[in-house]
């Protein structure tokens, strides 16, 4: 059985003709969130990942086993709540209602998948319920679920928005003034 213990986030630097030829392995976000785990391959193999303590594995990633081989994850699809803003409420609102939504989700430490025109949790039905009491549309399906890894150092999805902060401007509070540069990069 081929072991991984290696991850290329987003398969980044792999050229697409490998990765195209690559099998793959489709897991849902319970899967993807152990450091440890078997899992099946396209092509009918076995797989065990041994990655390091707190890595998460998300969709688009490549493992690599022991022997060199590459192995692209795909997100599976699995059971979420689809939050959406209520097309009743005026347009202007409705991005209000979805980041009001977000606040009083990520209050409880929810896992959550942040769209523009929605938001994914996995099903629970006490906050299905608060949702909906917030005037929010809420319904199930069968999707991938790519939730945030977190401000401080957390694991995002894995990919660059290609820009800087090199803004330059100053932050100063009055009587609490401290000028700087602000020429870091990140990846979300």
């Amino acid at each position: 059985m081929p072991q991984a213990s290696q991850l290329i986030a987003a398969g980044k630097g792999l050229a697409p003709v490998l990765l195209k030829r690559a099998p793959t392995v489709e897991l849902d976000w319970d899967i993807r969130q152990k450091s440890r785990f078997d899992a099946r391959l396209s092509d009918g193999r076995a797989l065990a990942v041994f990655l390091p303590r707190g890595r998460v594995v998300r969709g688009g990633d490549v493992l690599v086993t022991a022997e060199g081989e590459l192995v692209r994850v795909i997100a599976a699809p699995q059971a979420v709540l689809r939050i959406t803003a209520c097309p009743a409420h005026p347009l202007a609102e409705q991005a209000f209602d979805l980041m009001r939504a977000a606040y009083h989700l990520g209050n409880r430490h929810v896992p959550m998948e942040l769209k523009p025109d929605h938001l994914k949790i996995e099903p629970d039905h006490v906050l299905a319920d608060m949702l909906r009491a917030m005037h929010l549309d809420v319904a199930e399906a069968s999707e991938a679920f790519e939730p945030e890894g977190g401000a401080y150092g957390g694991q995002g999805h894995g990919h660059s928005h290609g820009h800087s902060h090199g803004s330059g401007h100053d932050h100063a509070a009055p009587g609490h003034p401290h000028d700087h540069e602000h020429g870091h990069s990140h990846d979300h």
